[in-house]
């Protein structure tokens, strides 16, 4: 199904998420952009930014525009390339625009839950695209539901978009500052109103946001840097903890919504996993970054073997950093079907089995070697056994596995589907134990010390509590992704 007009919606097309053929790691909140440009064609440059941003949301999304008068929205369940084509692209008309990636954090994966959202409010429309999850959210929900609010959806970011609606103020740089100072936990966001863009994040900075430059009347903010040249724009900076940006005609004004917090808290898995390798995190490539993790890894857990492979490709950064730092050959060993994971058509049962065998296929090259796997992370272990049969079967005579980050074993609250402890290998084994249960020869993860002397900043730069279970704010047990879900 998927919405498309200015407010209301149409039934087009049904599809299913395949629940087993999504990415094998963590799933990050969304990607969100904005883009202010006279003249340009600003929802096909937003579909192109999409495209550099689906990686960190392939279950949904969406483009909003508006050309000073009215607001046209079209969204819909699948990737972006499913989603868009010429004829739906030509509706969305304006010289402002927002766009959405979805991978559900609060609220599953339905037409419903897809953003950005578009309501009419008093101040004319409103569109909203989140990335990242409210903590304090169940108490906001029933604010509002006590209100005579309307909900539809069971999605934290609809409840961002109501409280906007009706936050108070007479303008929206009132309504987004009186909705940033009832909000607790991770939120950057792209808003739409009639003849504005604003960008938004929270005082934390749990998720990246960054603004842009597009020739010379035009302004873009995007989750990352990698979207920016896509579409021919130049990186600015980063969007300050608790700041917020308008674009309009009058080019960028920023403000202060609420202070920052006393210490920042943006994801440290960003560097290790979400972003994309050609992306900058706080002036920094984020490829860099990997490499030394793996070099880091490489000196903390060396063993003697015949090549380095990495599980492709999140892992791949990491593990060229390991193989220069050990001296042993970098080496490709897994071959990824790269379309197998973006299939929303369920596989039966047989092909269900085969479980890791649909997205990898092993190199003859391995028989007869001693092989070194670098993961980027190990959160459920339910692919890292599966992949180590593999490659045994592959004729490996002995397979150690590199892990690039510590442990994992608290969960997480503010935009990762890792929202119970019991579904964390970590937090339920010990290291000996986990080596055991994945078959592996030897197992070793990077130290958290080895991962702050790298990324820098420790917790007073970075959250580190998946790792640390230190929580940069109050958090609320069991409220995972289907906590607003019926019955």
């Amino acid at each position: 199904m998927r919405q498309r007009g200015r407010v209301d919606s149409r039934p087009e097309v049904t599809v299913t998420p395949n629940r087993d053929c999504h990415l094998r790691h963590l799933k990050e909140a969304c990607g969100v952009f904005g883009i202010y440009a006279p003249g340009a064609e600003v929802a096909r440059l937003t579909f192109f930014a999409l495209y550099a941003l689906q990686h960190r949301g392939q279950e949904s999304a969406g483009i909003v525009t508006s050309d000073g008068r009215v607001a046209h929205i079209h969204k819909g369940i699948g990737l972006v390339s499913q989603i868009f084509n010429e004829e739906n692209l030509h509706y969305l008309r304006g010289h402002l625009a927002i766009g959405h990636t979805r991978y559900s954090t609060t609220g599953s994966p339905h037409l419903l839950n897809a953003q950005p959202y578009l309501i009419e409010t008093a101040l004319g429309p409103l569109g909203v695209a989140h990335n990242g999850n409210l903590t304090n959210a169940p108490a906001l929900r029933r604010q509002l539901l006590q209100k005579g609010v309307g909900l539809i959806s069971s999605s934290d970011s609809e409840v961002i978009t109501q409280m906007l609606a009706g936050a108070p103020g007479h303008t929206w740089e009132e309504r987004i500052a009186a909705m940033m100072r009832e909000a607790q936990g991770a939120y950057s966001l792209a808003i739409i109103t009639r003849d504005a863009v604003y960008a938004a994040r929270d005082p934390w900075g749990f998720r990246p946001l960054c603004l842009g430059r597009l020739n010379e009347h035009g302004w873009v903010v995007a989750s990352e840097t990698c979207a920016l040249p896509t579409i021919g724009a130049k990186f600015v900076r980063e969007v300050e903890r608790g700041e917020i940006v308008r674009l309009d005609a009058d080019g960028i004004t920023s403000w202060q919504g609420v202070a920052p917090a006393e210490k920042a808290a943006l994801c440290v898995f960003e560097y290790i996993y979400f972003a994309r390798p050609d992306s900058l995190l706080e002036g920094r490539s984020v490829h860099w970054v990997r490499r030394h993790l793996g070099a880091r890894l490489a000196q903390e857990h060396p063993v003697d073997a015949d090549m380095v492979i990495g599980v492709p490709d999140s892992a791949t950064s990491h593990t060229i950093g390991y193989a220069n730092e050990s001296g042993i050959p970098f080496g490709e060993g897994l071959i990824k079907n790269r379309y197998i994971g973006r299939t929303f058509i369920q596989p039966d049962d047989r092909l269900r089995r085969l479980g890791v065998a649909l997205k990898f296929n092993p190199l003859t090259d391995l028989r007869g070697k001693r092989i070194i796997v670098v993961d980027d992370s190990i959160v459920r272990g339910n692919t890292s056994g599966p992949l180590v049969s593999l490659l045994r079967s592959a004729g490996a005579t002995e397979v150690h596995m590199r892990v690039a980050s510590p442990p994992i074993r608290y969960p997480c609250f503010m935009g990762v589907d890792m929202a119970t402890k019991e579904e964390l290998i970590a937090a339920r084994m010990s290291v000996e134990e986990i080596a055991a249960h994945l078959g592996v020869d030897s197992l070793g993860y990077l130290s958290l010390e080895g991962l702050v002397e790298i990324v820098g900043g420790g917790e007073e730069r970075h959250c580190l509590a998946c790792f640390s279970g230190k929580y940069p704010v109050p958090t609320v047990e069991g409220v995972g992704k289907a906590a607003f879900e019926p019955g």
